[in-house]
């Protein structure tokens, strides 16, 4: 299936289960204040999101004078794509990544911490900055905001209904469908979000491959980034922030490896390295 298709779908099914999930626990009434809350969330993500991750992560806006080259290459890259140039920040830390945000290509910014900078040569780092500039060409970020909004909404209602369930009016009668469901719930919405990111992933690598011409630049990058990443592992953030970087910035343990935003890097390297452009 076509990776916007299976998008696409992806984000109708997170819809559909909150729906549903609203209507169970206080019918149409709740279903509005699903939908209420949902766009509340949603207006609040879609006009602040990037000052609050930039915030989080202390970045600072990029000095041409101290930063020349990566200037020369947002720009070339930009160009290429047709894009407007995003504004360009550094994050202080050893962890060696990248992200992009913004909410949408008038409005976007890329941030690489200063560990990336002194480890990846320029093609490496071409390479990564093609990949965050396809973020911003597809929206990701937006598609990423929505898709954790939703499932947001949905943890929240199921903790709700659970609440309701076990210390609620002694008069409540609910099937073992209703149960299910409450329990369920989270842990869908969790996997259908995990689903979305991953296949932007791939669709960032290959259309950041393709805008410079060769998936190798990228592929050898993510081998850097990966084992740095695994020395020198994020400190501070935020894991709701996970999606965003390039590569998972935070330690990984048996847990969170199973529930990792990102897909497995070999088999990103793996593609990009059989990629005929």
């Amino acid at each position: 299936m076509d990776n916007r298709i299976k998008t696409a779908v992806l984000l109708a099914s997170l819809s559909g289960l909150m729906l549903l999930l609203g209507e169970m626990l206080g019918g149409v009434r709740g279903l509005a204040f699903a939908l209420v809350f949902s766009i509340l969330m949603n207006f609040f993500s879609y006009w602040y999101s990037d000052r609050v991750v930039l915030a989080i992560y202390r970045a600072k806006p990029a000095d041409r004078k101290d930063y020349g080259e990566l200037h020369r290459i947002i720009e070339e890259l930009a160009s290429k794509a047709a894009l407007p140039k995003p504004r360009i920040y550094v994050i202080p830390s050893e962890n060696p990544n990248a992200f992009a945000t913004g909410r949408d290509e008038k409005h976007a910014a890329v941030a690489v911490t200063s560990g990336i900078l002194r480890l990846l040569n320029r093609d490496q780092l071409k390479g990564v900055l093609a990949h965050e500039i396809n973020h911003i060409r597809h929206h990701d970020i937006l598609i990423s905001t929505i898709a954790a909004t939703i499932a947001s909404v949905i943890s929240y209602a199921a903790f709700m209904g659970r609440f309701l369930f076990f210390f609620g009016r002694s008069d409540d009668n609910k099937g073992l469908e209703e149960i299910l469901l409450l329990i369920l719930a989270p842990i869908a919405a969790l996997i259908i979000q995990l689903a979305i990111s991953r296949s932007r992933e791939y669709m960032a690598d290959e259309g950041g491959a393709r805008l410079v011409g060769s998936g190798k630049p990228l592929a050898d990058a993510l081998e850097i980034l990966e084992k740095g990443s695994r020395i020198a592992p994020m400190k501070g953030g935020n894991r709701a922030t996970e999606a965003l970087f390039i590569v998972n910035p935070f330690r990984a343990d048996v847990i969170t490896g199973l529930f990792s935003t990102h897909p497995p890097t070999k088999e990103r390297i793996r593609r990009l390295r059989e990629m005929r452009i």
